[in-house]
């Protein structure tokens, strides 16, 4: 879909007089453009109704009804980001309303965890052969990276990846036994969800950590639900990146309290060598 706010936006410098003024207007009152005829426009553009039918082709679209439609999909789409919220423009208060997000999710995400869910998954990922995690994108690709790093030290075999692709071929190749364990912030990925769905075919077992009620999560076999609201300020980066940390935490903290002597005999194994080869101490943490 074509995104005409956003062509306007950055494109606007390399217009013609006439063009700037009409992006001027757009730009300024979307709302107001809506609502006008072509003759309207171009009446308050001071240009004739033929020079709005050509800036509407040069943006294309077929017609001026063709260009409404855009301009109205398009302030549909980003309405937060037509009239963002204040954001605030001092240190002081944006680390006040970072972490104050941050503890809030944090303990959102108690409250709403479904405890049996992730006993459920730790059994699972603590009984399998091999583990897969699948993210993609900024946020989600991380949680897949972040949970393979907490399951190979207690021992498990595990292997991430982001690409959508290797992930339907992992997912068809797996052994017997393969858990996965995929995740997706917005539960509207659906390149994730054939992949899942290819998985189910092959018996393999799913862990989702997603939004209820998404696409990504009808494919799930233990679903870890994970749902926040987002920020009204869209300068602040999201806080539900925390909410997957903390349940990413609370599963690989489990399923290390299952295989017991093993897993702590693996931490012990790495500790060892980073005692010996980068810290001289047992203080610091399991890696960087």
């Amino acid at each position: 879909m074509l995104d005409i706010v956003g062509l306007l936006q950055t494109e606007k410098d390399a217009f013609t007089r006439s063009e700037r003024a009409l992006t001027e207007i757009v730009l300024a009152d979307v709302d107001s453009v809506l609502k006008m005829s072509i003759v309207d426009l171009a009446a308050q553009a001071d240009v004739s109704p033929p020079t709005v039918t050509r800036f509407c082709r040069r943006l294309g679209c077929d017609s001026y009804a063709d260009f409404k439609v855009r301009l109205a999909q398009s302030r549909f789409v980003g309405q937060r980001y037509m009239s963002p919220a204040a954001s605030p423009s001092n240190v002081r208060e944006i680390a006040r309303g970072v972490v104050n997000g941050i503890q809030s999710i944090i303990y959102e995400t108690f409250e709403h965890l479904d405890f049996a869910a992730v006993e459920r998954a730790g059994e699972a990922i603590a009984k399998s052969n091999f583990v897969l995690a699948f993210g993609s994108g900024g946020a989600s690709s991380m949680m897949a990276g972040e949970i393979e790093t907490r399951l190979f030290r207690p021992g498990l075999r595990v292997a991430s990846t982001e690409d959508h692709q290797l992930q339907m071929m992992r997912a068809a190749s797996a052994p017997p036994g393969t858990v996965i364990v995929a995740f997706s912030l917005s539960g509207n990925n659906a390149q994730l969800a054939k992949t899942l769905t290819v998985a189910g075919e092959y018996g393999l077992t799913r862990i989702v950590v997603t939004r209820s009620s998404s696409m990504v999560s009808a494919q799930s076999d233990i679903l870890l639900p994970v749902n926040w609201h987002e920020n009204t300020d869209i300068l602040r980066p999201t806080p539900g990146r925390y909410a997957f940390l903390a349940t990413v935490d609370v599963l690989a903290q489990t399923v290390a309290t299952r295989p017991g002597p093993t897993a702590v005999a693996s931490m012990r194994r790495i500790k060892h060598q980073l005692v010996v080869n980068r810290d001289g101490d047992d203080a610091q943490p399991l890696g960087d």
